[in-house]
């Protein structure tokens, strides 16, 4: 299989196993994660996901080229906007897939082209010091149209993302952690078990206040701020009296640690 997926705990680890390829997205792959990120989204017991590549060279070198038309050539030119205005993006998340839970990224290796983007629509990005980013897109005289052009100036400065896009120059982890495009950089050997140690973190608090906070700031960077304002009280005000809440006042009086409801 192109794609691994295995549970540790509340935690998915999702991997892209075609290290002899850079883990670029064929097909076969790009069909994979959907099914996973599906399986991830429907499963009540998983309350974090880990998205990473096998092996040290790379996390995904991007969509892969000598395949790339058989992402293209099934829709006639004409009709592929709309096809693709519908049907999950390249590697699932990247558009018309939402899974509604936190997703990190723990990036290894290279993070190039569709790779990039597919980290871009994840919530959290952790490097190891090898990993390198960036969109060559127009280079192959192309853009980024997985996300590229759109998340990644609002990861980072405007004028950064567009001397990533414009030179197609990939950067390091050192300079993608001082622009904040990933929240930090580790040993290629600390990197899962870090990546473990913050989904844990995340998994460990209610999963219904996890996902509203998670849903108030992906909505909420779509909106002005006196929308976004009132989207957060929109999910908010429901958890104010929820059973979990109840149990966190109750357990803190009590002295114990709380049992979330699942959910």
């Amino acid at each position: 299989m192109p794609v691994r997926f295995k549970t540790d705990g509340r935690v998915a680890w999702i991997t892209l196993d075609r290290p002899e390829a850079l883990n670029a997205i064929d097909p076969e792959s790009h069909a994979a994660l959907v099914a996973a990120w599906e399986r991830f989204r429907d499963a009540d017991d998983l309350r974090v996901a880990v998205l990473t590549g096998a092996g040290r060279k790379a996390f995904c070198a991007g969509v892969d080229i000598k395949r790339m038309g058989e992402f293209y050539g099934k829709v006639p030119a004409g009709q592929r906007v709309q096809v693709w205005n519908r049907e999950p993006g390249i590697g699932g998340l990247t558009r018309n897939l939402e899974v509604g839970k936190p997703v990190i990224a723990a990036v290894n290796g290279l993070c190039l082209g569709g790779g990039l983007e597919l980290a871009l629509a994840c919530d959290i990005r952790l490097a190891s010091a090898n990993a390198s980013f960036g969109l060559p897109e127009v280079r192959w005289a192309i853009i980024p149209g997985q996300g590229g052009t759109q998340r990644l100036p609002r990861a980072v400065p405007a004028a950064v993302a567009l001397e990533m896009i414009l030179t197609a120059r990939p950067i390091d982890a050192a300079r993608a952690a001082a622009i904040g495009l990933v929240n930090r950089v580790y040993p290629f050997a600390r990197l899962r078990e870090e990546a473990q140690t913050m989904a844990e973190a995340i998994a460990a608090h209610p999963p219904r206040a996890v996902r509203a906070a998670l849903a108030a700031v992906r909505g909420g960077l779509a909106l002005p701020l006196s929308e976004g304002l009132r989207l957060e009280q929109e999910l908010a005000d429901p958890l104010r009296d929820s059973p979990d809440n109840r149990e966190a006042r109750e357990a803190f009086r009590e002295k114990r640690p709380p049992r979330w409801t699942v959910g």
